[in-house]
């Protein structure tokens, strides 16, 4: 009677031989337990392996159905703008394509105008024509074949969300699962197809150790290759669970699940965050921009370099489009670099991107170094796109911050003139240094210039950004060369620019780096919000105070703009326009208050200088329709760079603003339609750039309170009735009351204020 036994696998011993004796010939490298011990450990291993290896197929055959809802819901959408555009193209142009050897007149006498009319005749219903014959057919198909691929290979996809209809609600739909699930998710898939590929074949080699007969038959090579398979499974699952893997496969098939909650809310998240959408699309159709468009027309040996570049995800929270992965790779890969991208392409995405790859080396320390108006923008875009700890070092405790950010790391956001009182890093010390506007340094005899000169000479990677277009600027290009790779600038000459701009990209490929929108957003127009968020100054303050103790609802919206020399919104209005200029775009400023509109006027004309373009306004509800639409139509037809000034409720209905696209908004609306209106009046057919809207936003006050208490709102309008046709048409029915929030937000701003009066019931 045999006894019962079961085996541990346990590592060959290295010294004994191959036959050698021991445990014996083929049992070699095993040990006898007994009954209750023998292949459990490894059983357990290839179990777990299994597990692991199971959780991954089961997160990509997920994604792979979502990306698959898309593709289905793209097709029929692509093949109508296919056939639209067949079927402008007429038959002559088949000509082209085989050189002019066809004869097409037997043909387009017999009716067929288009190339779609040919593709749908075939080549049976073309013989039938006299005078064409079986070779003929065949060649004029072939030829409306070749176009037909050629349009579809090159059509955009454009989601016009003010007429949704049933194939694009569908797309729409289906790209939600996928964005809702964020990048995070994209990462756990990536993670799952690395898994699966190196688990499959280790799996299947460690099958023996999963049972004892199996082993005992497998022989002796089987089951080296049987254990050498354990020990890689068992060390793979175990780094697996100690970096949190089956947690992230987990959490992303359930994301993948979740599904929609209603094509309402679906189009209201695309509104929310068109350009994910957009980069999704891009990705799943296999549409992107133009190649040597998206990469800056580098040279083949600088984007050949930029492209091997790996981009680790890690620590970031933001899928990038093409151009915008490029981006960040350029800065890694070139290490001191301008990126110059025409505005609204999302340079600041691009730097945190590249922030958080050296992050995930290992880099512990960042700054960046920006104007004082857009600090708080670039903290909350940190806090928001990536996992980064971020640190102000700005204001009276800067130095407290400062040494808080030395000690314990992260993302440190300062100021030119704060970066003066603080000691420059030593070499090593600073992964990355990031100068945002980085034209306010063009002047190198100005302390902010030295200064950031010498933080650069310390770092071995900085990222200057500057939406100010280089090509006619070559001084000053020159400038910020120096500053970053001294030996390029005496290359960098008057006559690169002279020649085109492809010439001086060439010239200057390994510093700079720079696309316009027209070349990478394919599915233009596309709307871009950004809120501006400032801190009040003193006499901002000074007069939000007064209104506040006065429980005047009114005066506490437009106190930013009581004093226009010293209004902190003002400033950054001022900087956005000039950038606008800068660029040649037209701009819209939209107020509810006149005061605040004529404040606007005044500040822009006296601070034209040499950007030009003229002040159009103020247009307001006093002025007559008539001399509204002048105005409008006197600003659509200014050469270049203008500017009009508006009420919004007088300009946010029945007048096409499409010429401009710059938006800005003065303060936060109390009703939501009012602003959804008024950007449909730039955002809508007929606008050939992207919109980019500006919502300008004072911290610790009534617009942080509005924006925190219309969000909720906001978004419930937008998903129950910004799809109705009543709602349209009677918005004040749905939006919330204007006077119970005033009044919340009044009292709340007294108590914290301390301003509290003794007619504590009076209102607004």
């Amino acid at each position: 009677m045999l006894r019962r036994t079961e085996w541990t696998v346990c590592a060959p011993c290295p010294r004994a031989p191959a036959g050698a004796g021991g445990d014996g010939g083929s049992m070699r490298g095993y040990r006898e337990r007994g009954r209750g011990g023998m292949g459990r450990s490894e059983r357990e291993a290839v179990a777990a392996g299994g597990r692991l290896y199971e959780a991954a197929q089961a997160l990509a055959g997920d994604h792979g159905r979502a990306v698959e809802a898309v593709r289905a819901a793209l097709r029929p959408i692509c093949d109508a703008e296919v056939e639209q555009a067949l079927d402008a193209i007429p038959v002559a142009r088949l000509k082209e394509v085989t050189g002019g050897r066809l004869r097409l007149g037997e043909v387009e006498r017999s009716g067929l105008r288009s190339v779609r009319q040919v593709l749908d005749a075939g080549s049976y219903r073309l013989r039938q024509i006299p005078g064409v014959g079986q070779l003929t057919a065949d060649q004029v198909v072939a030829a409306a074949r070749r176009i037909s691929d050629a349009v579809r290979e090159t059509v955009a996809v454009h989601i016009d969300v003010e007429r949704p209809e049933p194939r694009t609600t569908s797309l729409v739909t289906a790209l939600h699962v996928l964005v809702e699930a964020g990048p995070d998710a994209r990462r756990a898939v990536d993670t799952a197809e690395a898994l699966s590929g190196r688990l499959g074949p280790l799996l299947a080699e460690a099958e023996p150790a999963a049972g004892r007969l199996r082993m005992l038959l497998a022989g002796q090579a089987g089951r080296a290759r049987a254990l050498e398979a354990v020990a890689e499974v068992r060390g793979l699952t175990g780094e697996a669970v100690r970096d949190g893997v089956p947690e992230l496969l987990a959490q992303a098939s359930v994301d993948l699940l979740r599904g929609t909650p209603s094509e309402a809310a679906a189009w209201v998240d695309f509104e929310l965050r068109s350009a994910e959408y957009y980069s999704l699309l891009a990705e799943i159709s296999g549409r992107s921009p133009d190649t040597a468009a998206a990469q800056g027309f580098l040279p083949g040996e600088v984007a050949e370099r930029v492209r091997g570049q790996v981009l680790d995800a890690t620590h970031r929270r933001v899928s990038l489009r093409g151009y915008q992965a490029f981006g960040a790779r350029f800065a890694l890969a070139q290490r001191k670099v301008i990126l110059g991208d025409e505005m609204g392409l999302g340079k600041t995405i691009q730097a945190i991107a590249a922030l958080a790859h050296l992050a995930a080396e290992g880099q512990s320390h960042f700054m960046v170094v920006c104007p004082a108006g857009v600090l708080i923008n670039w903290i909350r875009e940190i806090e928001a796109r990536s996992k980064l700890r971020v640190m102000p070092l700005h204001g009276p405790d800067r130095q407290e911050a400062f040494a808080d950010w030395k000690g314990r790391g992260g993302v440190g956001v300062t100021t030119f003139d704060a970066l003066r009182g603080f000691p420059a890093p030593g070499g090593g010390e600073l992964g990355m240094l990031v100068v945002d506007e980085a034209h306010y340094v063009k002047n190198p005899k100005t302390r902010r210039s030295q200064v950031v000169t010498e933080w650069s000479g310390r770092c071995e990677r900085v990222l200057f950004m500057t939406g100010t277009p280089m090509e006619n600027r070559v001084a000053e290009f020159r400038s910020l060369v120096r500053i970053l790779q001294p030996h390029l600038a005496g290359i960098v000459g008057e006559r690169d620019a002279v020649v085109g701009s492809q010439a001086f990209r060439k010239a200057v490929a390994p510093v700079y780096l720079r696309r316009n929108q027209q070349d990478v957003l394919t599915e233009l127009p596309a709307l871009q919000q950004t809120d501006e968020w400032e801190e009040l100054s003193a006499s901002d303050e000074e007069a939000y105070r007064e209104a506040v103790h006065a429980g005047n609802f009114m005066a506490m919206r437009r106190a930013a703009y009581a004093h226009p020399e010293k209004s902190a919104k003002l400033n950054r209005l001022r900087e956005i326009v000039e950038d606008a200029a800068e660029n040649g775009l037209k701009v819209v400023v939209f107020s509810t208050f006149r005061d605040v509109l004529a404040a606007v006027k005044d500040t822009l004309d006296g601070t034209r200088g040499d950007a030009g373009g003229r002040v159009f306004g103020p247009l307001s509800g006093g002025v007559p329709p008539a001399r509204r639409q002048q105005w409008v139509d006197e600003f659509a037809a200014a050469p270049g760079h203008a500017v009009l000034v508006a009420q919004i409720e007088a300009a946010g209905v029945g007048l096409n603003l499409q010429a401009a696209s710059v938006v800005i908004i003065c303060e936060p609306q109390i009703k939501p339609t009012i602003e959804h209106q008024a950007v449909a009046r730039a955002h809508r057919m007929g606008q050939v750039r992207p919109v980019r809207v500006h919502r300008l936003l004072t911290t610790r006050g009534v617009d942080e309170r509005m924006v925190e208490m219309l969000k909720n709102k906001t978004r419930l309008f937008d998903a129950y009735a910004r799809r109705s046709a009543v709602a349209e048409s009677t918005p004040d029915a749905v939006d919330v009351s204007d006077t119970a929030m005033a009044r919340r937000i009044v009292e709340e701003e007294q108590a914290r204020l301390g301003a509290v009066r003794e007619e504590s019931a009076g209102h607004p």
